[in-house]
């Protein structure tokens, strides 16, 4: 048997590049909430992804973007936070969306940072190819990029070489994490998670960034089974009517979806249970920021 080899591998991009969907499909299952709305990640999340003899440990990180809240100024801190300490940073980009100031800055960014960099142009399958070596053309000029990678997250394509090549990158050492463990995410935080993604998907054109959600109770019951409490922070009443939906339909679907994914997720049967409360300045409170796994930027 080889010796085992096992390294930290940072994923950054502006918001909306794919990377909770790249980490998702490298590691081979959902491991990070994907939604179609931009910063749908608020913290740092490890995926645990395996390569022959080596494990890779995917740190999804939020994506970097102009702070203009305090609770903007933790994700970007989360952001930069989880390419500590990273034998790889991988740079991801949306392909199809071009190259606009948001990834030029990070790439800027990037540039004299001494660990090995990879750019991934991510969503190929979309993206205009006459403007694919341009887009690549542009950012290596920016930063001394190891190798440049086109793939799509979402078909497969381009993936077995980039896991790889990123394998090839890492110390040798021993595992982390054991072989079937794919997160560092506990139960509890990975449940409001799933809960926040439906919200996301659901609603997002009628739902700003206006909403966390708690897990208040995590507990097994003798049969098994799991039972969830939860309740979702808006700052508004107007914005509880909409989760609420008429005749409470809309919490109903947002649990039921909830529930489905969680049930696949961790194997036995989730009894969840949802609440909406209106909290104003909730995104101002320490506890709750501590509770989503957020440190408090001043």
């Amino acid at each position: 048997m080889n010796e085992q080899k096992c390294g930290l591998v940072a994923i950054v991009g502006a918001p909306n590049a794919g990377k909770s969907t790249l980490v998702n499909a490298l590691v081979g299952q959902k491991v990070a909430i994907v939604s179609p709305k931009a910063q749908t990640t608020r913290v740092r999340l490890m995926g645990v992804a395996i390569e022959g003899d080596t494990q890779l440990l995917l740190v999804d990180t939020p994506g970097i973007f102009e702070p203009k809240r305090r609770l903007d100024r933790a994700m970007v801190a989360a952001a930069w936070g989880g390419a500590e300490g990273a034998d790889v940073l991988a740079l991801v980009v949306d392909a199809k969306g071009g190259l606009g100031a948001k990834v030029t800055d990070i790439a800027e960014s990037l540039k004299d940072r001494p660990e090995p960099k990879h750019l991934i142009l991510n969503k190929v399958d979309l993206a205009d190819k006459a403007k694919l070596l341009l887009h690549a053309e542009r950012l290596n000029a920016l930063v001394p990029f190891v190798e440049t990678w086109f793939v799509s997250a979402h078909t497969g394509d381009g993936l077995p070489e980039l896991k790889r090549a990123l394998a090839d990158q890492m110390p040798v050492g021993p595992w982390h994490y054991p072989e079937d463990q794919v997160s560092d995410a506990t139960e509890r935080s990975m449940a409001a998670e799933v809960t926040r993604e439906q919200i996301y998907l659901q609603l997002h054109a009628e739902l700003p960034y206006a909403s966390t959600v708690e897990t208040e109770s995590y507990a097994e019951r003798q049969d098994g089974s799991v039972e969830i409490h939860q309740q979702i922070l808006v700052e508004r009443p107007t914005q509880r009517a909409i989760i609420l939906g008429k005749g409470g339909a809309r919490i109903r679907e947002i649990g039921a979806r909830a529930r489905a994914q969680l049930t696949a997720l961790m194997d036995r049967p989730v009894h969840l249970y949802l609440h909406v409360k209106v909290k104003p300045g909730w995104d101002e409170d320490r506890q709750v920021f501590r509770d989503i796994g957020l440190d408090w930027v001043d």
